[in-house]
């Protein structure tokens, strides 16, 4: 058994064997269920979900009184914390700003699907007390619940009590949509302000995301009052259809996304500054030529000059081209997918003709095994030279941080080892955190970021769970 530092050997045991406890399934097999039974087990599931939902809200307040903002950045001093830097988290009175993030590494999702189930439970018992109590029984399931937390988490709680007393007894017979409807039509009859409140709020945390979904395709979606959300649909829609007046054969809906791309992407035509676009394409060595010639390593790998030349001949057969005002690079991997070196069009155009360094003589017809492409030098100072950056953004993509997805040209280039304590500024020291995850590892008290020498990063909370990206 692995013990956690400062904590107990009852309390070690008592997590391992809670966590490894098997239960015993005592439930009949599905296939010799009728009908009756099948409806009857069903319902019994919501009930559970509805207690474990519970479950896991006196979970999440029971941690968040473990973490007391006391163990935060004082404010005035180095680090103390900005609420606008985190608009979509919960304010919780003497709770540390990073609670939501050791509540994600514990569930293992996301910071903001996190913060959305504190919220929900501290609104469940700040300003729900009924409908907690119902949920524990299993008598309303959690989605009628959270739609009433959804609806009352901004009021408050002597309002928002009113309202749940009188929408509650009747939840179970109402639609999500219908429940959600009652309780803020009730909302507005006790205190029409709430309503204006509530949209206020949601303006201030208004975003724009985007996210990949399947073949190939990606959402990119904004928050909107009403009014904006339909007249940007009236013009898109409109241009959609001057489009199809004028004989494009796609589908509406194509058009509309078309159209959508459009006006982002030709800011000229409403008076925005042009944007530059950097493209980073990924080629896998596998099956290049020479790759079993051993004459010359870069971190374990090959990259000689005459697969330079090879893969310069497989990019000139993509028809790729660098983008007006961008860059166009080239991230080389391994078959494992780990990054091997990062290059442009003009670096294998440079490599390819000069060859090997240390074979001058033979010019670009030499075929030796030394490498010469690889991982970035280190640098002496603090701030990494523009190959690093390149090279570890590449590898990176995203923050490092586990299940966070912010994109890592919006996030800094951090040593894991910091640099005032020895740590070098090379690719095995470096990796890319969002602003609120570099604060996170810079000042919460408990979190270790450890670095494997293939870049591998393994994170550890408060709370002794380590996770690996």
């Amino acid at each position: 058994m692995q013990l956690v530092a400062g904590s107990s050997v009852v309390e070690d045991f008592l997590a391992d064997w809670a966590a490894s406890r098997a239960e015993p399934d005592f439930r009949l097999p599905v296939s010799g269920l009728g009908d009756r039974e099948v409806a009857a087990e069903l319902g019994r599931i919501q009930r559970n979900r509805a207690r474990e939902a519970a479950r896991e809200a006196e979970l999440i307040l029971r941690l968040a009184q473990l973490r007391p903002d006391a163990d935060d950045p004082p404010p005035g001093t180095p680090g103390a914390g900005n609420r606008t830097w985190r608009r979509t988290d919960p304010e919780f009175p003497g709770v540390s700003e990073f609670f939501s993030d050791e509540v994600a590494h514990a569930i293992n999702l996301g910071r903001g699907t996190a913060a959305f189930r504190a919220r929900r439970a501290w609104t469940w018992r700040e300003n729900l007390p009924a409908t907690f109590a119902a949920l524990r029984r299993g008598e309303i399931d959690e989605r009628r619940a959270g739609v009433l937390a959804e609806a009352l988490q901004h009021a408050a709680p002597e309002l928002a009590r009113a309202v749940e007393a009188t929408v509650l007894p009747g939840a179970g017979e109402l639609s999500l949509a219908g429940l959600r409807r009652a309780a803020l039509e009730r909302l507005a009859e006790l205190d029409s302000t709430a309503i204006d409140q509530r949209h206020e709020q949601a303006q201030r945390a208004a975003d724009v995301r985007a996210y990949a979904t399947a073949d190939g395709m990606a959402t990119l979606a904004g928050d909107l009052t009403v009014e904006e959300a339909a007249a940007c649909f009236d013009v898109i829609d409109q241009l959609a259809a001057m489009a199809r007046a004028d004989g494009d054969p796609r589908p509406i809906g194509q058009i509309r996304a078309a159209m959508h791309a459009m006006l982002l992407l030709r800011p000229a035509d409403s008076g925005l500054p042009a944007v530059t676009v950097n493209l980073t394409v990924a080629a896998t060595l596998t099956g290049l030529e020479g790759t079993s010639t051993r004459g010359g390593e870069v971190n374990g790998f090959p990259l000689t000059a005459a697969q330079v030349r090879d893969l310069l001949r497989r990019v000139g057969a993509l028809g790729l081209v660098t983008p007006e005002g961008g860059s166009l690079t080239y991230a080389l991997s391994d078959e494992r997918g780990r990054l091997l070196a990062t290059v442009t069009a003009a670096d294998l155009a440079r490599l390819a003709a000069a060859g090997c360094p240390r074979h001058p003589d033979g010019g670009a017809g030499t075929d030796c095994a030394c490498p010469v492409i690889g991982p970035p030098s280190a640098t002496e100072g603090y701030r990494p030279s523009a190959a690093l950056r390149r090279f570890v953004t590449t590898r990176d993509r995203r923050c490092r941080t586990p299940n966070c997805g912010q994109r890592a040209g919006w996030a800094d280039h951090d040593h894991v080892v910091p640099h005032a304590h020895g740590g070098p500024t090379t690719c095995t020291n470096l990796c890319c955190l969002c602003r609120s995850h570099h604060r996170l590892k810079t000042f919460a008290r408990g979190w270790t970021f450890r670095m494997e020498p293939d870049g591998t990063l393994h994170v550890t909370s408060p709370s002794a769970i380590t996770r690996t990206t």
